[in-house]
């Protein structure tokens, strides 16, 4: 049949399997927007700046496990998704950014709202394509969905001209073909065994990857059958159940004693679907510097990176562990088992100590969020203390559960996320987030109200930009340049004129009630917290030392 191409371009999104499009509509996607009037089977949300469509259709992705669609029309509406598709692209998520671009009559003419979005993004896509002839448009979209999912995930960016989608042409549908993995190499497979045979203290260090693939009963076998501790990257949270009486905990700047203690005492690391970042290695002179590696990554460039590698096995991680279990027998409990869980159960012995009266201990509130929510919630995050204290006091015990930007860092990112997320899974969905970052993108507030989204907004606000504060604490000598802001921001008042419920919290003999409360309200939520400036995300790594040098803050 013949279509123009904003119809093949939805057809297209259709067919791949696309129900939701994050968006902003402007003059150079106006067909494309035509189309969606009257097209029944995608739904188009209506974000209130570019960036929020960028971390919605990534919070979207990394919730589902499908590929997230955001688009925006040329120039400023393009360049402002940038952050969202670099958040996407370190963190290995699988999305598609349609950009609308000038006529090709006018490309390369200083034209209104014309910017060479190609170029800009190329380093920070897995691919991208500008579209110039509309024969090609079908194609392109289709090229686009393998890349975006096959091998490594990442973003892939297609730029669309305005006379392209506003042309016709004959539309032929396709049914998506199957991805196939990478078969993994035997010569591999027998180095990793041997080294696992011959090991007598492994630890395993589950990473994102192992998010992506979802191999959490995989997992447990493989433990189960090595009988060994498990601590996980930061983006690995999930992906094994952190209620395991083997699980260690988070490992790195802000991990867990039990983590770093175990890394730096064992003689075999197996490291499945991470990537050895400067947050979790700190010194890669000193980490684990007696200690052999194994790499398991789907990702070759990744191996021997960061840390050297004493032997890796490259495919996708379910694949790989299908291959190991087979190949494995299992050990007894021994003297390694019974030292991890000694340090496990002193980590677990730490009590949060609170009065009722005073402002309110953020790790406080994140653990009775646990306990109400019984742990069957999505956490979505900003980035800073807010992050850190995510991860220590909320368990995870499921994929896909914990969202928040590992690679980039980006302040602004979880309320975007945590509405993609809600949108995208329909379950309980909250952004544990710091006033600084909720600031960068609050006006989502107008989203959420608009479709009644209930992500509820758990913000641990201290008037200060905590994490860079902590730092100046620590090692600037309390100079606390540019990092405290004003106190009389009422953000319960900005949310109420959003549409938006409002709660605040003064002292901890509140936070209980006002939990309650949001979880019970049907529609969106923001409880402002109100916490001591000089809160600290305890323990740390100074950067760059050793792990073994972590103290408390």
């Amino acid at each position: 049949m013949k279509c123009s191409g904003a119809k093949i371009l939805l057809e297209c999104l259709k067919e791949q399997g696309t129900d939701t499009i994050f968006g902003y509509p402007g003059g150079a996607v106006l067909n494309i927007y035509d189309e969606i009037y009257s097209f029944q089977e995608i739904t188009h949300i209506l974000v209130s700046h570019e960036q929020g469509a960028a971390h919605a259709a990534d919070g979207y992705a990394r919730a589902t496990g499908k590929v997230g669609i955001c688009l925006a029309t040329s120039g400023p509406g393009a360049t402002n998704l940038v952050t969202g598709i670099a958040t996407a692209y370190m963190d290995s998520v699988p999305m598609i950014a349609i950009t609308g671009q000038v006529a090709t009559t006018l490309i390369g003419k200083d034209s209104f709202q014309e910017v060479d979005i190609v170029g800009i993004t190329m380093p920070i896509t897995k691919h991208n394509f500008l579209v110039k002839d509309i024969k090609e448009l079908a194609p392109t979209i289709r090229k686009a969905f393998r890349i975006a999912t096959s091998g490594r995930p990442g973003p892939v960016l297609i730029d669309i001209p305005k006379d392209i989608t506003g042309l016709e042409c004959e539309y032929f549908p396709e049914i998506p073909k199957i991805i196939e993995h990478k078969v993994v190499k035997e010569s591999q497979l027998k180095d990793a065994i041997s080294a696992i045979k011959s090991s007598k203290k492994p630890i395993i260090v589950v990473g994102g990857g192992c998010n992506i693939s979802v191999v959490e009963e995989l997992l447990l076998s493989f433990q189960d059958k090595l009988k060994c501790p498990v601590c996980s990257t930061m983006m690995g949270l999930g992906a094994f159940s952190g209620l395991h009486p083997m699980y260690t905990g988070m490992l790195g700047m802000h991990g867990t004693f039990a983590s770093n203690r175990c890394i730096t005492s064992s003689d075999l690391i197996i490291a499945i679907g991470a990537r050895f970042s400067d947050r979790v290695i700190s010194d890669p002179v000193t980490f684990a510097v007696n200690t052999k590696v194994i790499h398991i990554d789907i990702d070759e460039a990744e191996v021997s990176k960061n840390i050297k590698a004493d032997c890796f096995v490259i495919g996708n991680v379910a694949d790989v562990l299908i291959k190991l279990l087979q190949n494995l027998k299992g050990r007894e409990s021994n003297e390694w088992t019974t030292c991890a869980k000694k340090l496990i159960q002193k980590d677990k012995e730490k009590v949060i100590k609170i009065n009722e009266f005073e402002s309110v201990n953020p790790l406080y509130v994140i653990k009775k969020l646990y306990e109400i929510t019984k742990g069957n919630a999505i956490i979505t995050t900003e980035v800073g203390q807010n992050q850190i204290w995510a991860t220590q006091a909320f368990t995870y015990t499921k994929p896909r559960t914990f969202i928040s930007s590992g690679g980039l860092g980006t302040m602004g990112y979880g309320f975007g996320a945590a509405i993609g997320a809600s949108i995208g899974k329909k379950e309980m969905v909250f952004d544990i987030a710091g006033d600084g970052s909720f600031r960068m993108n609050l006006n989502e507030l107008g989203t959420a109200a608009r479709y009644n989204i209930p992500v509820k907004i758990i913000l641990l606000n201290n008037g200060v930009l905590g994490m860079v504060r902590q730092w100046q604490n620590v090692f600037y000598s309390k100079r606390f340049s540019s990092t405290t802001l004003e106190r009389d921001t009422d953000f319960v008042k900005i949310a109420e004129g959003f549409g938006v419920k409002g709660i605040r919290v003064d002292h901890n003999g509140q936070v209980v009630d006002a939990l309650k409360e949001a979880i019970a309200w049907d529609g969106p939520v923001v409880i402002d917290f109100r916490v001591a400036p000089d809160e600290m995300a305890s323990p740390m790594v100074p950067p760059g030392a050793s792990i073994e040098m972590m103290f408390e803050v």
